[in-house]
């Protein structure tokens, strides 16, 4: 019997409603520069605090130690899925997130508009965050210009800010391939390569997308400052098994960004569109108490300005964050866990490997009497350090919903 079928047979239906709030990014590392604090032991966070005291903290590795994950490995863990068994593509989030729908043997990717310099290189890998209707306007100049690269149609959908979705719908293709972002500035668009060389089909796709490349190209090469984009996460959707399906529980999503919606979308989530700001999708929480039994709460800003590496910011963040948390707290859910999908420490300006902190709280989580939520403190809690895949499963036990296992 695998761990998941022992699970399964353990589940026990109760009435308790659970709330997994994900600050996008959230884990950091304190360095000199910042005066060895971290932002979440910088800000002021009174909320936080005195949930704190009454749960238990501890940090979690989002895929493997030293693996530094993507948003979607990241939110796939804390949904219960083991990220290394469950590939996704982030093309496909992307896709599903914008409400569009993948047909079988479409390949679905995430674009972003980039700058290039004269010399054909990267020099601004998202062309300042161009405002969402600079996006929608690029977007339309491609979608008029390019509907189709042979016997395969494109399908571009513009997203938020620098981000945008392109389909590739024809005969004969699959992915996954290699992005085409170098990952870093200085350097030109990369090639999409097959992940697997002998597959035909993949040889296909990225034939389709190198054509794109020559076509679209010129299309941008006079705006300014996005004037060309990078390709990621080209692939087509797997199959994977519902949320209600592995866990019994009735799930809505809560989230503002496409990619977070589309990963909701893609386990059976319910989608919840309307509510922009983290005290809006509390608020509709509120709404929402009594038709769902598990609440995936999305705060995206975070990450971004972590990846800025903007530490006030991110700091002016978490406030904003605990400055809402009371209302929440009206319909205070029987399980809450705060944690991030990752870290985005603010020197590093990107994702790392290091554990992410998360706080639990129940009436049976046991309480560490923590004065408050960060790093140095769930480096102290009872949970420890363990795989974010498990996460799902501890709120479930904090929720009474797992029989004793054995005599």
């Amino acid at each position: 019997m695998t761990l998941d079928e022992t699970y399964s047979k353990l589940l026990v239906k109760t009435d308790a409603k659970l709330a997994l709030i994900v600050l996008d990014g959230l884990g950091d590392i304190a360095t000199r520069e910042q005066g060895y604090l971290t932002p979440l032991e910088a800000a002021r966070t009174p909320n936080l605090d005195a949930l704190s005291k009454d749960s238990a903290q501890g940090r979690m590795i989002p895929v493997a130690p030293g693996i530094t994950p993507g948003s979607g490995p990241g939110h796939l863990a804390l949904f219960g899925y083991d990220p290394l068994e469950f590939e996704v593509g982030r093309g496909v989030i992307e896709a599903l997130g914008l409400g569009l729908e993948l047909k079988g043997g479409d390949v679905a990717v995430r674009g972003n508009f980039c700058s290039l310099d004269a010399g054909g290189k990267v020099s601004d890998r998202r062309a300042g965050r161009i405002p969402t209707e600079k996006c929608e306007e690029l977007c339309a100049i491609l979608s008029r210009g390019l509907t189709a690269v042979g016997d395969t149609q494109v399908i571009i959908q513009p997203g938020k800010e620098h981000r945008f979705v392109v389909i590739f719908r024809g005969p004969g293709l699959e992915g996954p391939l290699s992005d085409t972002d170098p990952g870093r500035e200085g350097q030109p668009i990369a090639e999409a390569k097959p992940e697997n060389p002998k597959s035909v089909k993949q040889k296909k796709a990225a034939t389709v997308i190198a054509e794109f490349y020559k076509k679209a190209l010129p299309l941008l090469a006079k705006q300014h400052p996005a004037n060309a984009f990078l390709l990621r996460g080209i692939a087509h959707q797997p199959h994977i098994p519902t949320f209600e399906e592995r866990y019994g529980l009735r799930p809505a999503a809560l989230a503002v960004y496409p990619m977070y919606k589309g990963l909701s979308q893609l386990v059976g989530m319910t989608k919840v569109e309307g509510p922009q700001t983290i005290a809006e999708q509390f608020r509709k929480y509120l709404d929402l108490h009594d038709q769902h039994d598990f609440f995936f709460i999305h705060y995206k800003y975070t990450d971004k300005y972590g990846e800025d590496g903007n530490f006030g910011a991110k700091v002016k963040a978490i406030e904003d964050f605990d400055a809402a948390l009371p209302i929440l707290m009206q319909k205070k859910p029987d399980v809450i866990a705060i944690t991030g999908d990752h870290s985005t420490p603010c020197a590093i300006k990107g994702h790392s490997w290091h554990p992410q902190p998360v706080l639990l709280h129940s009436a049976y989580s046991g309480w560490d009497k923590l004065d408050r939520f960060t790093e140095t403190g769930a480096n102290l809690g009872s949970l420890g350090i363990f795989e974010a895949k498990y996460l799902i499963r501890l709120m479930q036990a904090n929720a009474k919903m797992f029989a004793k296992f054995g005599a």
